[in-house]
């Protein structure tokens, strides 16, 4: 089937509008145990979304995300789940809408977690952090198995820890 994915998602460009359709199956459920998540953390006033790629700067960024909500500043940021906000209009999501700041944690210029959520929340201005900035590494690289995992955690703790210093 043409423009057709292996689960049901298609695309298709606009002519010159700059903009990108995408039809997505409505989510026919929910996960308890993330709603109960978002519910915990809907107080705290950063929430933190990031870049997922399976790139080696989407895996930093990853990373930096869990390093900064998880370890170096957990009583002040919550880690959103980018698909979860992303496919369904559920905790996630106002997690995304209610934070004071929210952070889009980006591995590359071409900014897939501010640009989904924008497509999902109209109006959305997260501040964009462009994290292979913070980071030394031959540029040549793509992939996350190209890099030694030590290496990848520890460009992820540099940038989570520049982060932090910015709450």
């Amino acid at each position: 089937m043409k423009g057709m994915s292996c689960c049901g998602m298609s695309s298709t460009a606009g002519a010159d509008d700059g903009y990108e359709v995408i039809r997505m199956e409505k989510a026919k459920g929910s996960c308890s145990l993330c709603e109960e998540y978002a519910e915990r953390h809907k107080a705290k006033p950063v929430a933190v979304m990031s870049c997922d790629g399976a790139c080696l700067r989407g895996e930093i960024s990853r990373q930096a995300a869990n390093i900064l909500c998880h370890t170096l500043a957990p009583e002040k940021t919550v880690r959103i789940c980018l698909g979860g906000a992303f496919t369904k209009d559920t905790g996630q999501r106002d997690l995304v809408r209610q934070a004071q700041r929210l952070l889009a944690l980006e591995g590359c210029a071409v900014n897939c977690s501010s640009r989904m959520m924008a497509g999902a929340i109209e109006g959305l201005e997260p501040e964009i952090v462009r994290t292979d900035r913070f980071c030394d590494f031959d540029r040549k690289l793509f992939g996350s198995d190209e890099m030694p995992p030590e290496e990848i955690q520890a460009h992820a703790r540099v940038v989570a820890q520049k982060i932090a210093a910015t709450l």
